[in-house]
């Protein structure tokens, strides 16, 4: 039967007047956000605000601090100056605030490409050029590329500056050097295709470009979505006619555009694309009734999800933070190459804990390395794979192992590594024979400690390896040190200085007290310290710290023993079994600086810098440390010694348990 005249039009009047009752309703609780000044900059609206603005006003992650002539804001945890503001184009202009205009010699910030699912402000995408200065430990020449930057440079190191399209792709950095900073470059600004580092710093005051964050509204807009269905199911309908499914769709479609109004705080987005909003609507809808019929079916797929979803969860969590590593960073490998630069796994160099190693050939250029395969089964998560390449993949230096590539793939993830042909330290120092003179015993252990002292302090972030020992300390042709295996290691920002006991383990005899229990005092840089120490002990004696089969039984604990010969009047004998002579200057200064690094009281201990200073230093200098609280009152007899140490095992034993890396 045909609606009468007069009743539609009272059914058009009828809407209208809900719909205008919504906007209305709508703007009334809109916040009053009024346009201000901050600094130089006025007439600013969302997404800006500052604190004292009302909740609703602009978002957080556009908080601006304002003074008498600049407006700042904070980017990734760095301060900006806010330049200009482009409403039209949702962008703003900002620059570092670190760059010192009274400093002729500035260096950059480290401004990584930020991922593209942040929900805060980023990177304005244009920014394609970048400018980014690295560190050689050997000087570049015969290269445009490398502009070189002479007040940032030193005897040992060398500073350059690359601007060119290419500056940021890793097959043209040069294999001494590493990148120190990346700083954006204005995508509109002036060609610097291998400008010299004056153009560079005057590029780098001028600021870069930053984009609204737009994709915070994600969220709000899917409430609204929410809100508008649950209306359409209150919107009274009899019969689901197609003029009532009409005149519902048009009233939660004006509630949809108010609440878009509100979230957003952009007119534009009222009423955007709105046909495709109501026919995802009408959809929605209707599949929401369907399902009535289908909960069986989608129960089924639901498990099936969820089983996929498990299986996948590793991947995604290597797939989110390979993004990351894109633009600098190691070279990722196919398993196919994997296969084709081992020779299909024919030379197996050995096999750890964590995997077997080949040995291989990466072409062109005939290069020798490592590939250590992972063994993953179905309890890996992927985060030893993540904590190896996010630790070693962003370090350059002579004692720290380099890590030339990865392979990602499901169940196939491999590290490549630069091939150590000598092997690890273990091996030459427990020899019956004496491998090492002292002289390079205090050579390698200095490099050692400088690689160590690279993680704690040369970095961006502090990366406490966790796991220091003989064993993971590999040699290169000339019997370079280089600190390897990162499986156990952690990035914690520099300025802290206790890490949280959470996730931590390590081997025992090189474990630090404090990571067992926390009397000994709190978990830092200094556990590497006294894993160093113990390390340094067993380079000295040229044996295990703790040997049950000692001829002596005072001998059983070495750091006990040495202290107790070292504090004698007559230093008859060397203390390690080698030669029966006078004991060596350098073997003196290598088992003091051990003892003071295994001190068991976590500030008692040197920091890596100072135990550095102590190893180039003098002998003669150094002072004896304290009695280590293993071996006070005297000898230590070796039952009491292993029980000891079993107390410990046992306790280790129960912690790793509850914690884990």
């Amino acid at each position: 039967m045909a609606m009468p005249a007069a009743l539609r039009a009272l059914t058009v009047l009828y809407v209208l007047a809900v719909l205008a009752g919504n906007q209305v309703e709508g703007r009334h609780h809109q916040p009053d956000c009024p346009s201000f000044s901050c600094g130089l900059l006025g007439n600013i609206s969302s997404p800006f605000r500052r604190a004292s603005d009302p909740p609703g006003c602009g978002y957080r992650s556009c908080e601006l601090v304002c003074s008498d002539t600049k407006a700042t804001i904070r980017i990734g945890g760095a301060t900006y100056y806010v330049s200009s503001i482009n409403y039209s184009n949702s962008s703003f202009w900002v620059v570092d605030a670190d760059l010192d205009l009274h400093n002729s010699c500035p260096l950059p910030r480290w401004n990584p490409p930020y991922p593209h699912d942040n929900m805060e402000v980023e990177l304005d995408p244009l920014v394609d050029t970048r400018a980014c200065f690295v560190e050689c430990s050997q000087e570049v020449k015969g290269t445009g590329m490398y502009m070189p930057v002479a007040c940032l440079s030193t005897n040992d190191s060398f500073v350059y500056v690359l601007t060119g399209l290419r500056s940021t792709y890793m097959e043209y950095l040069q294999p001494s050097c590493g990148y120190l900073a990346v700083t954006p470059r204005p995508w509109d600004g002036p060609a610097l295709e291998n400008a010299s580092y004056a153009d560079v710093v005057k590029s780098m005051r001028s600021g870069f470009a930053v984009l609204f964050p737009l994709r915070a509204y994600r969220e709000g807009i899917k409430r609204c979505v929410r809100r508008g269905i649950r209306k359409f199911h209150e919107w009274p309908v009899s019969g689901r006619s197609i003029k009532d499914w009409i005149v519902g769709i048009l009233l939660v479609e004006g509630d949809f555009a108010d609440c878009i109004f509100d979230v957003t705080g952009f007119p534009y987005y009222v009423g955007y694309e709105r046909v495709t909003i109501l026919i995802t609507m009408w959809i929605v809808t209707l599949t929401a009734d369907l399902c009535r019929f289908l909960l069986a079916p989608l129960a089924v797929l639901i498990f099936l999800a969820h089983k996929y979803w498990k299986t996948r969860i590793r991947i995604d969590a290597i797939g989110k933070f390979l993004q990351m590593q894109q633009m600098l960073g190691p070279t990722r490998y196919a398993y196919t190459d994997i296969t084709a630069v081992t020779s299909h796994f024919r030379d197996k160099l050995g096999q750890g804990g964590y995997g077997s190693v080949f040995k291989g050939v990466i072409s062109p250029g005939n290069v020798h390395v490592a590939v250590k395969m992972l063994d993953c089964n179905s309890n890996c998560n992927g985060e030893d794979f993540i904590s190896e390449v996010s630790t070693i993949g962003r370090i350059h230096h002579i004692n720290v192992v380099r890590l030339v590539g990865f392979c990602p793939e499901e169940m196939r993830q491999a590290l490549v590594y630069e091939y150590m042909p000598q092997g690890s330290l273990d091996k030459y120092i427990f020899s019956a024979e004496k491998n090492f003179s002292w002289d390079k015993l205090n050579e390698i252990a200095l490099g050692i400690a400088r690689g160590i002292d690279y993680l704690h302090q040369g970095c961006d972030m502090q990366i406490l390896h966790f796991d220091i020992k003989p064993h993971n300390i590999l040699l290169d042709n000339n019997f370079i040190p280089k600190v390897a295996d990162f499986g156990l290691a952690k990035l914690y920002p520099r300025d802290i200085s206790f890490v949280p006991s959470r996730a931590l383990r390590g081997t025992i005899g090189y474990i630090a007290p404090e990571m067992i229990s926390r009397s000994f005092g709190v978990i830092s840089s200094k556990s590497d310290v006294y894993s160093f120490g113990m390390l340094l002990l067993e380079m000295a004696g040229g044996r295990r710290n703790a040997d049950p089969n000692a001829a002596n039984s005072s001998q059983a604990y070495y750091p006990a023993w040495v202290y107790d010969r070292l504090t004698q009047q007559d230093h008859v004998g060397e203390i390690s079994n080698h030669v029966d002579a006078e004991m060596h200057e350098l073997e003196r200064k290598l088992c003091i600086v051990g003892l003071w690094c295994i001190q068991m009281k976590s500030h008692d201990r040197p920091t890596m810098s100072a135990a550095i200073e102590m190893l180039e230093g003098s002998a003669d200098t150094l002072q004896m440390p304290s009695r280590p609280f293993f071996c006070d009152e005297g000898h230590v007899h070796t039952d009491d010694t292993y029980r000891l140490s079993s107390e410990l095992t046992e306790i280790s034993e129960d912690m790793s348990e509850n914690i884990d890396v």
